[in-house]
């Protein structure tokens, strides 16, 4: 009989032990080689006594609406959601208040009006103008510097940047705030830029290589830097521009010297490592680093938090409006090839 009773308090004792909280993780899309990377940054900066468990929502908005039914059922204290569409935020705002649970939205931004439906919602991410400025500044630096005086990469020196931009999903918000504000502030410091064409490819490579190809056929020659929303499309586009040799590795030693071979620059954001090898192989020009590892370290030091009904005066990062933690983003290009 001591036995007995000695052997369900040990069970009693090691389950309670091993029984950690599960914070459910809702991904848009675990094909999108950002998010892919993100989610395994998040899940490696968790050295916190809970447990992360990820949910592939495969780019369906209702595949995401069940995922986020099911884990409220289970009554998690706490979701974190990558929305596939900002404007469905509304809907799943008001159903985690209802129960109670907290919210951390992550890379998609809800709209204002959104994220004040309730107190226990906040935003872990990086603003997209930001990202576009810095792009833009790359590209200034690329020619020269001087908007009055461009360099050799105006190849038919007529003092206008001849661009093609490829262009993340129509109507998402990191998209057309990429494609806006890269042209505004490469005007306002006033360069003349020409945009010969904006080629949707929805964050993806391989849509970006179709498109890239189109461009090619259209324009041949005339365009002078690629700008792509981010660095998976511009990997697509140098794939295709090393189909046809706009890129050519002469002397085959798995670096372009654009020096003295052919090259044409191409810009991303992200910061992806296929975009950094690309960058340090002499492709890629440069990138606007989306400082995932600071986000997703962020992301789980406010869980922890929010979990444990800390207090975030003891949070390390900078909280604006009482809802929103900003990464900065940061310039990357590496000009020694």
């Amino acid at each position: 009989m001591k036995k007995a009773l000695i052997l369900i308090m040990f069970l009693l004792l090691f389950g309670c032990q091993t029984r950690v909280p599960v914070i459910p993780l809702l991904i848009y899309d675990m094909n999108d080689d950002y998010m892919r990377d993100f989610e395994s940054r998040i899940q490696e900066a968790n050295l916190m006594n809970f447990r992360i468990e990820t949910y592939d929502c495969q780019n369906s908005q209702i595949i995401q609406n069940e995922y986020l039914e099911e884990v409220l059922k289970k009554d998690n204290p706490l979701i974190i959601i990558n929305p596939v569409d900002r404007l469905s935020a509304h809907a799943m705002i008001e159903k985690a208040k209802q129960t109670g649970a907290k919210i951390i939205f992550i890379n998609r931004e809800p709209l204002p009006e959104d994220m004040d439906l309730y107190d226990s919602v906040y935003y872990v991410g990086a603003d997209a103008k930001q990202s576009a400025e810095l792009q833009a500044e790359i590209i200034m630096d690329l020619f020269g510097g001087n908007p009055y005086s461009l360099n050799e990469f105006d190849l038919n020196s007529d003092g206008v940047i001849q661009a093609v931009i490829l262009k993340g999903e129509q109507g998402h918000q990191d998209a057309e705030a990429r494609t806006k504000y890269v042209i505004d502030e490469l005007e306002n410091e006033h360069y003349q830029v020409e945009v010969l064409d904006i080629a949707i490819a929805n964050f993806d490579m391989d849509l970006a290589e179709i498109a890239m190809n189109q461009l090619i056929e259209e324009y041949g020659d005339q365009f002078e830097v690629v700008i792509a929303n981010n660095d998976a499309m511009a990997i697509g586009a140098i794939k295709t521009l090393t189909e046809h040799q706009y890129f050519d590795d002469m002397d085959m030693n798995g670096v372009i010297d654009r020096d003295t071979e052919p090259w044409i620059p191409v810009v991303g954001i992200d910061g992806l490592d296929i975009a950094i090898e690309s960058m340090n192989n002499g492709y890629l020009y440069g990138t606007v680093l989306n400082d995932s590892q600071s986000m997703a370290e962020a992301i789980v030091e406010l869980a922890n938090i929010l979990l444990n009904n800390l207090s975030l005066d003891d949070f390390s990062y900078v909280i604006t409006d009482s809802k929103y933690i900003w990464i900065d983003y940061q310039k990357f290009v590496n000009d020694s090839v």
